[in-house]
């Protein structure tokens, strides 16, 4: 008994001896031995007996300690991996006939997520003849090979496949690339990797962002071109490529236009451009442009010169823009009141519908108060900023559709005074507004109370110089009134209107609480003008010279300075039209005078009668003369009131006949012919006579006595008798010629 139990010991003893010894002899490899695999991969275990035959062996494979595959008789077993295969593998082999049984080596298999290459490239931009390097892997393994690939546009390359040293290749061509690794058998193949894409870059091509206009600013609402300019290409036709930090990307074209410009198209924006025929060859980027779109639209600032008119002068209206260079235009308008909807309407002035490019313009021939805006604009269509704040010029002169008068009638007030504004003209709707120094319009509800067409003021509060006008439900604006507001002291009473020429004015000098009425000094631009015991200032007919500042003194106190304006008073033109029409009357009757004259005088040197020089032949002087006269020959004498009372009659001398002549006395009768339809002029009458001349028997000198007869008695002429026109006897020498008949 004992003896057996010591042989079954012996047996357990040599089996267990015998396990462990062999244990070890039975080997488990892998094929392909890789330390990582992927899903998707195949991986065959392999277990060796290392003794007998093969098939007097039955396999098992165990994972991580449990049975994975049972026992067969086949020694190889290929398993098509997955995450969930990784584990550590044993096989074990059993003895057919004798039940021995021999286990194998633990082998660790890890399985991965599908592979995928990696591409790393060097540069990926390059120059015109360069060439890059670019590596591809997969990585925790080994065992693979590479396919190298390269695209153009819409067709794909195979550069390289199975190659045996393919994990680095150089390329100079521009493209888009990428590569993927395979092993086994079959071939498993990684995930491809990324795309590398490869330029080639034109370092002689220069690439700019433009703005279609170099403005240094735009606003929301603006139109405007963002072009990309490419220069020095030749003939390269582009294709354009845009990136930028805005949130609107732009089209892949030259230019970029925004129709409506706004915050969201505010960022940096570059370009590039790419060869039609080659994708991958391009030019470099763009530096960065930057554009900024503003929200709120400027809004100009229009200054007004001068601000109080005078008689004859322009007014220069200036439009301040923020860089005014910026490709605007100014346009200027005048305002008009509209009173039903509480604001200005606005005309545009004559000659600038198209705007101007000065900022300045200048307005002729305005003589009442008026206010002014501009605005400026560029662009097609046009950009226009917001209008400019209303600006005036004043007109002291009452204007004849509106007019306002202040009661009580002066320039300066006490804060505690209450003053009353009154309109009056052709409307009868009215607002009175008022401007202050520090630029402030305001209307009379802000500050008073207006009730039709007067706007009351209970207590004046500001001390400030203050300008107040009408403003009618027509369209007009009255004079302004220039009114100085001070808490205390002594001010100047002066009239808050201009004062017509020839008009009488008192100026005054008045505390808060009562009038001073004596020892007051009175000033005219600062020239002491009255220094006496007297109150006031009594001019009794102004003078333009009597215009310009005033103050007064008393008692140590000086009153603020206050200007006084005066009126010419200019005739009316109805009455002026009268005295030119005389005046040039007169002027043209004495001209028709002075031409009659000289026409007379001429006419008096011409026909006079020329008495022949004696000359000296015998003690019995003669005149000797040749006169040849035909017998048919008439000649008529004109006789023009008293003026030309005498004519002479003279024949052509004849030097070779000088004989002594007898005097002959003839007696004329010259009678009054009248002209029909016409009234005879007593003062300018003329007598025509005709006076045949024949040839005397000794062709003597003649006396002719001339009767001037006038028939009838003058008429009367616009109630007025024509003085009596008396018998008038002529005298003449007529010297007849020689008939030589």
């Amino acid at each position: 008994m004992g003896q057996m139990l010591f042989f079954l010991l012996e047996f357990i003893l040599l089996n267990t001896l015998s396990y462990c010894g062999h244990a070890q002899d039975a080997v488990l490899r892998l094929e392909p031995n890789w330390s990582t695999f992927f899903t998707g991969e195949s991986v065959t275990f392999i277990c060796d007996m290392t003794e007998g035959k093969d098939t007097d062996w039955e396999y098992t494979i165990n994972k991580d300690d449990r049975e994975f595959v049972p026992y067969n008789t086949h020694k190889d077993y290929t398993l098509t991996l997955s995450t969930g295969y990784s584990g550590k593998y044993q096989c074990t082999g059993r003895h057919k006939s004798s039940g021995f049984i021999k286990n194998s080596n633990i082998v660790s298999l890890t399985i991965s997520d599908k592979a995928k290459a990696t591409l790393t490239p060097g540069p990926t931009t390059i120059p015109v003849g360069g060439s890059v390097t670019l590596t591809c892997s997969v990585e925790g393994s080994a065992g693979w090979k590479y396919d190298w690939y390269r695209s153009s546009g819409s067709s794909h390359t195979l550069l390289v496949r199975d190659g045996a040293i393919n994990k680095v290749i150089s390329v100079s061509q521009g493209g888009i690339y990428w590569c993927r690794g395979g092993r086994g058998k079959p071939v498993f193949y990684s995930y491809p990797s990324h795309d590398v894409s490869i330029e080639i870059t034109f370092s002689n091509v220069r690439v700019s962002v433009t703005l279609q206009h170099s403005w240094p600013q735009i606003f929301t609402g603006e139109r405007i071109t963002v072009r990309c300019e490419i220069q020095g290409g030749g003939d390269t036709e582009w294709e354009y490529e845009w990136r930028t930090t805005s949130s609107v990307k732009p089209p892949n074209q030259h230019e970029y236009r925004i129709y409506y410009a706004s915050s969201s198209h505010s960022g940096n924006y570059e370009c590039r451009g790419r060869k039609k025929s080659s994708q991958q060859s391009s030019t470099k980027w763009s530096d960065s442009f930057n554009l900024t779109v503003y929200d709120n639209k400027p809004q100009p600032v229009l200054t007004v010169s001068p601000s109080w008119l005078s008689p004859g002068a322009s007014v220069t209206l200036n439009c301040e823009v923020e860089h005014p260079s910026a490709g605007w235009r100014f346009y200027w308008y005048k305002t008009v009141p509209d009173l039903s909807h509480n604001y200005y309407s606005y005309e545009l002035l004559p000659g600038n519908s198209s705007g101007t490019e000065q900022d300045s313009y200048i307005v002729h021939g305005q003589t009442h108060t008026a206010g002014y805006v501009c605005r400026a604009g560029r662009g097609d269509p046009v950009f226009y900023t917001y209008y400019s704040h209303s600006k005036f010029v004043w007109s002291g002169d009452f204007h004849p559709a509106a007019s306002l008068t202040v009661n009580p009638d002066r320039v300066q007030h006490f804060t505690s005074d209450s003053v009353s504004l009154s309109c009056e003209g052709n409307s009868t709707e009215w607002r009175v507004k008022r401007f202050n120094e520090h630029g402030s319009l305001s209307h009379c509800s802000y500050w008073g109370r207006m009730t039709g067409a007067i706007c009351s003021i209970s207590s004046l509060w500001y001390t400030d110089s203050l300008v107040y006008w009408c403003e009618s439900g027509s369209g007009e604006f009255s004079n302004a009134v220039n009114i100085t507001v001070q808490g205390d002291g002594i001010i100047l009473v002066s009239p808050a209107n201009p004062v017509a020429e020839g008009q009488s004015v008192t100026l005054g000098c008045k505390l808060r609480t009562e009038n001073v009425v004596s020892n007051v000094c009175f000033y005219h631009n600062d020239k002491l003008i009255q220094n006496d015991t007297r109150g006031e200032l009594n001019i009794s007919a102004v003078s333009k010279s009597d215009e310009g500042f005033y103050k007064c003194q008393w008692s140590g106190q000086e009153s603020p300075q206050s200007w006084m304006s005066v009126k010419a008073v200019s005739r009316p033109e109805s009455s002026q039209f009268p005295v030119l029409l005389i005046v040039g009357l007169v002027c043209g009757i004495l001209l028709i005078i002075l031409l009659l004259l000289l026409v007379c005088y001429r006419k008096s040197k011409d026909s006079s009668f020329n008495r022949e020089p004696d000359r000296p032949q015998s003690t019995n002087q003669r005149f000797a003369a040749d006169h040849i006269i035909s017998q048919d020959e008439s000649q008529y004498t004109s006789l023009n009131g008293d003026a030309c009372l005498y004519e002479s009659i003279k024949g052509p001398e004849d030097t070779e006949n000088d004989e002594s002549r007898d005097l002959t006395y003839s007696t004329v009768e010259l009678k009054e012919i009248a002209r029909k339809g016409k009234k005879n002029d007593p003062g300018e009458s003329c007598v025509y006579s005709g006076v045949r001349i024949g040839s005397a028997a000794d062709d003597s000198l003649m006396y002719a006595e001339v009767h001037s007869h006038k028939k009838g008695k003058a008429k009367k002429n616009k109630g007025k008798s024509a003085p009596e026109v008396a018998d008038e006897t002529v005298y003449s020498a007529v010297k007849p010629g020689t008939a030589n008949d």
